[in-house]
């Protein structure tokens, strides 16, 4: 069975994050005004074949700390999408 997978993928608290950073200096001249803490991240949107949503789950979270994020400095997410 497939089931569709989502991963957010996420720098943990305390590490830097410049591309929030740049992204927040630019929001006042963009006219967006009183946005605070932006934190920038990724977002991976696939397919796995498992029998069960139990099977899926766990192998999309291995997936996700073996290869989509760096488990030192980022927290990975994962759900399946309805």
């Amino acid at each position: 069975m497939n089931y569709s997978v989502i991963v957010e993928v996420t720098l943990r608290p305390g590490i830097a994050d410049p591309e929030g950073a740049t992204i927040e200096r630019a929001l006042p001249a963009l006219g967006f005004s009183g946005v605070r803490g932006v934190r920038a991240g990724k977002l991976f949107r696939f397919d796995i074949e498992a029998d069960d949503a139990g099977a899926a789950l766990a192998s999309a979270q291995s997936l996700s700390q073996r290869l989509l994020s760096n488990p030192v400095i980022e927290d990975a997410a994962v759900r399946l999408e309805n």
